[in-house]
C-alpha cells in the first residue's frame, strides 16, 4: 500500500509541473524557424480553379485523364477486376519487394511478351510506389553504390524529377531537349550534350509522350541516341508513365526502350499504372533494372528492397492486385487495350480539333505543332504572360510554363478554349 501510495504521490506531483519560462520558450521554438513550403505549381493550379466561382473556368492544368463530358474515369477492365478481387480479399503485407506476379505482368509490357531478358532472370526489379516512387528509388540507388555519379536531366521536364534527384543527394546536369522556336525536338543539341557529357553519365529519358512538351524522337533519332549512348558508354533511365496513352499501342511506346535493349544496353525504367489504367490514388508502379546475369539482379534487387524498407517497408497490395489481374488475365487484358486506344483516341482527336478551330480564327501562328506532339500534355508556346491573361480574362486555367493538358479539352470546351488563346496570341 505504501507503494501505491507513492506511485500516486509521484503522479500528483508530475501533473503539477509547469515548466520554467526558459524551457517554455526552447519548446515553442523548436520548428519556429520553418518557412511555409512554396505552393506545388500544378497542384496550384486545380486550387486556384476551384475556388473560381465563374461559371465559364476551364481547368486544362490537371495531370489526370478526363472524358469528353470532363469528369474523372474508371475503366471497366479495372470494375472488373475490382469484382474479381472482392470475392478473394488479402490485406496481408506483401513482401517487400511487392506482388512478384504484378512485377511479371510489368516486365513483360516493358520488355516484351517474350523477352530472354525475363527468362534468363536478368532483370531485378521491384514493385514501387508509382512511377514518382520508382525514380526515387533508383535515384537512392544510384546515390548509394554509384555515390560520384550524376543525372542529365532534359530542358525541360516534369517538375518533380529535379525534387527526386536533388532530395536523394544526386548531382543534376541537363541537356537540350526541346526547341522553342520549332517546338519541336533539339536534336542536334540534344546529341552534342550526349557527346560531351563525361562517358559513363546516367541520363534520364521519358519512354514516350515527354511531359511536359509532348515531343518525342522519331523511331530513328532513338536509333542514333542509342548508338551514341554505346559509344559513350552512358547509363540510360527511362521514365515510362504513358505506355499505351500516348499511342494507344502499348507495344509502340515502348519502341524507345526495345531500341536501346536491342542495341545491347543495359537500362533502368520506371513504370506506372496511374495514366494508363486511371489508378491515380492507387500508386501501382515498378522499378526494374537490367543486369549482366542473374546473379548481379538478385543482388541488385535485395539492395533495391533494402532501400524501400525504411521507407514505406512494403508496397501497397490494392493497385498491384488490379494491375496483375488485368494484365494477366487474356479477356481482360484485350479490355484494357480496347480502353486504352480509347483514351488516346480522344487526346489526339482532341488536338485535331483545337487546332481546326485555332486555324478557322484566322490566327497568323502555326499551330502544327499541338498535332505533331503527342500524349496528354500539349506545350503551347504561350508565355506566362499570355497564361496570366487566360486565367483573368477567360477563367482558362493552366501552368504557366504553356502545357495544356489535353484531357482538359472537350467538345464542348474547345471552341471557347481556341477562341481565347487566339485573343491572347494574335
Amino acid at each position: 500500500m505504501a507503494f501505491r501510495a507513492m506511485i500516486s504521490s509521484h503522479a500528483t506531483q508530475q501533473s503539477k509541473w509547469v515548466p520554467s519560462a526558459g524551457v517554455a520558450r526552447q519548446m515553442s521554438s523548436w520548428f519556429g524557424h520553418v518557412e511555409p513550403a512554396a505552393k506545388d505549381p500544378i497542384l496550384g493550379v486545380t486550387e486556384a480553379f476551384l475556388a473560381d466561382p465563374s461559371p465559364d473556368k476551364v481547368n486544362v492544368g490537371v495531370g489526370a485523364y478526363r472524358d469528353d463530358n470532363g469528369k474523372p474515369v474508371v475503366l471497366e477492365c479495372v470494375r472488373e477486376a475490382e469484382r474479381r478481387i472482392a470475392g478473394n480479399l488479402n490485406m496481408e503485407y506483401l513482401p517487400m519487394g511487392g506482388s512478384s506476379h504484378m512485377i511479371e505482368e510489368s516486365l513483360k509490357l516493358a520488355y516484351g511478351e517474350d523477352s530472354d531478358f525475363i527468362k534468363d532472370k536478368r532483370i531485378a526489379a521491384v514493385q514501387a510506389l508509382s512511377g514518382t516512387g520508382a525514380c526515387r528509388l533508383f535515384a537512392d540507388f544510384q546515390k548509394r553504390f554509384l555515390p560520384d555519379s550524376q543525372i542529365y536531366i532534359p530542358v525541360p521536364t516534369w517538375a518533380n524529377h529535379h525534387n527526386i534527384w536533388r532530395d536523394a543527394r544526386v548531382p543534376q546536369n541537363t541537356f537540350h531537349y526541346y526547341h522553342a522556336e520549332t517546338k519541336g525536338l533539339d536534336f542536334s543539341s540534344l546529341m552534342e550534350d550526349i557527346k560531351n557529357a563525361p562517358n559513363g553519365s546516367f541520363f534520364l529519358l521519358h519512354a514516350c509522350a515527354h511531359n511536359p512538351t509532348g515531343v518525342d524522337p522519331s523511331e530513328e533519332q532513338w536509333r542514333e541516341i542509342s548508338h551514341l549512348f554505346k559509344s559513350k558508354n552512358h547509363f540510360p533511365f527511362f521514365d515510362m508513365a504513358y505506355q499505351g496513352f500516348a499511342s494507344g499501342d502499348p507495344e509502340r511506346d515502348a519502341k524507345a526502350i526495345r531500341i536501346f535493349l536491342d542495341d545491347g544496353h543495359l537500362i533502368g525504367c520506371a513504370q506506372s499504372f496511374a495514366k494508363n489504367m486511371g489508378l491515380y490514388g492507387q500508386r501501382a508502379g515498378c522499378l526494374s533494372i537490367l543486369c549482366d546475369n542473374e546473379m548481379e539482379a538478385v543482388a541488385v534487387k535485395s539492395q533495391l528492397q533494402q532501400l524501400g524498407r525504411p521507407m514505406y517497408s512494403n508496397p501497397p497490395v490494392h493497385g498491384a492486385l488490379i494491375v496483375s489481374t488485368i494484365l494477366g488475365d487474356p479477356e481482360l487484358k484485350k479490355l484494357w487495350l480496347q480502353e486504352v486506344k480509347g483514351m488516346a483516341d480522344r487526346i489526339i482527336g482532341m488536338r485535331t480539333t483545337l487546332r481546326e478551330n485555332l486555324e478557322k480564327l484566322g490566327s497568323p501562328l502555326s499551330w502544327e505543332h499541338i498535332t505533331n506532339q503527342i500524349g496528354m500534355f500539349c506545350y503551347s508556346g504561350m508565355s506566362p504572360e499570355q497564361v496570366d491573361r487566360l486565367t483573368n480574362e477567360y477563367h482558362i486555367y493552366m501552368t504557366r510554363n504553356g502545357r495544356i493538358s489535353m484531357a482538359g479539352v472537350t467538345t464542348g470546351n474547345v471552341g471557347y478554349l481556341a477562341n481565347a488563346i487566339h485573343e491572347v496570341t494574335k
